[in-house]
């Protein structure tokens, strides 16, 4: 059943373990993403980036931009990510990888350029098996300080 409110929405999101990092959905606080605001009786759908807010489409109901964020949400890989290894070292990475592997938890993984184009290993694990693994996140997430 498609949610018909923010607030229903929001559940929604919870309920699957979507990650609200990038999206502001009942006045939540992002830095960057997307996110609803109402403006009289016009609800706009926006994206936000280095302090610089971006009006993306216009609805003129509630229920209009729910059903849109929510098909969005759905096709939206990014979404239910959640990332649980970052390092710099890559048999680290490789490590964490074969645990998730005998835990039978979908992931993937990707390599970044970082800081001087020193390479970054990250691990992400989708929807709600981030409630399974969250232990692991102590232990190899290590972004620099």
């Amino acid at each position: 059943m498609i949610p018909q409110t923010e607030i229903e929405l929001e559940n929604w999101m919870k309920n699957n373990c979507y990650n609200f990092n990038n999206y502001s959905i009942n006045e939540s606080l992002i830095w960057e993403g997307f996110g609803i605001e109402k403006n009289g009786s016009i609800f706009h759908w926006y994206y936000t980036e280095r302090g610089e807010k971006n009006i993306l489409k216009t609805f003129r109901t509630e229920q209009e931009i729910i059903e849109f964020i929510y098909n969005q949400l759905n096709t939206d890989k990014w979404a239910k990510t959640h990332c649980i290894g970052f390092g710099f070292d890559k048999n680290e990475a490789e490590r964490l990888a074969n645990i998730l592997i005998e835990m039978n938890i979908e992931y993937f993984q990707d390599q970044i350029s970082y800081y001087h184009d020193k390479p970054a290993y990250r691990t992400f694990i989708l929807g709600c098996d981030i409630l399974k693994v969250e232990n692991l996140k102590t232990k190899y997430y290590n972004p620099p300080q």
